[in-house]
């Protein structure tokens, strides 16, 4: 079990802490890479369009493509955000920007479609709803098709300041919540999924996507001729 975390701040709050609980409350995990924002990417997408062409002509490419490949090779995803004025971080919105070009609607990776993942969110009041729905956006459209959420007003400026009584709360919801992510090993992908990647095939289709690159990438997948990504990962890759 591969676990990859990406950390919507460089500093390790209440967010990260809740998060790094339920990682560590994983059965048979052995390996957990961490990423944080914007310390290991710290650029915003300029929309040159470049990726849509050829995603090696981003200027920030290498530094991507670290990130991307740990995404590619995890079995779970565990994405973290403090909730900055009713959003996800800027540092996290900036890394999703420039990752657009793995949406549906442009270039999916196989692999998303067989992955789980968490949004963890938390704000000293209102907020975590708004934040992680960024973040789920994100995700169902990258193609991951079994999305857990847990966002907390914790009612503190950091972890040491959140109270004992919380502290035990998130512990029991934490562990609730690894556990049902220990029985879903091999998640399956719902209709607002399978709708959206049917849409966006109709558009290659038709030669109304942004690219012929785009399009030819559909076509090598076999997407085109009904194959769908999450029928042609196999299980000992998922």
């Amino acid at each position: 079990m591969r676990i990859v975390m990406l950390n919507g701040q460089n500093h390790k709050g209440s967010t990260y802490h809740i998060g790094r609980m339920i990682a560590d409350k994983i059965e048979g995990y052995n390996e957990i890479t961490e990423y944080f924002f914007p310390k290991d990417l710290n650029h915003f997408c300029m929309g040159c369009y470049q990726c849509i062409e050829d995603v090696s002509a981003c200027p920030y490419h290498e530094e991507k493509k670290k990130i991307i490949d740990s995404m590619d090779a995890a079995d779970l995803l565990i994405v973290t955000t403090p909730t900055y004025c009713m959003h996800m971080s800027a540092p996290l919105k900036a890394f999703f920007d420039l990752t657009f070009d793995l949406w549906m609607v442009h270039r999916p990776m196989k692999s998303m479609f067989k992955k789980r993942a968490v949004i963890v969110s938390t704000a000293a009041g209102a907020g975590t709803s708004s934040a992680m729905k960024d973040v789920e956006d994100c995700l169902f459209n990258m193609g991951v098709p079994k999305i857990y959420k847990y966002g907390l007003a914790v009612q503190a400026k950091n972890w040491d300041e959140v109270s004992s009584d919380k502290k035990n709360k998130i512990d029991a919801n934490t562990s609730k919540l690894a556990k049902n992510i220990n029985k879903t090993s091999n998640p399956s992908v719902g209709i607002k999924t399978r709708f959206m990647f049917g849409m966006m095939g109709m558009m290659q289709k038709k030669g109304w996507g942004s690219s012929p690159v785009e399009t030819q990438y559909w076509k090598d997948n076999g997407w085109l001729d009904g194959k769908k990504p999450w029928r042609m990962i196999p299980e000992s890759e998922s």
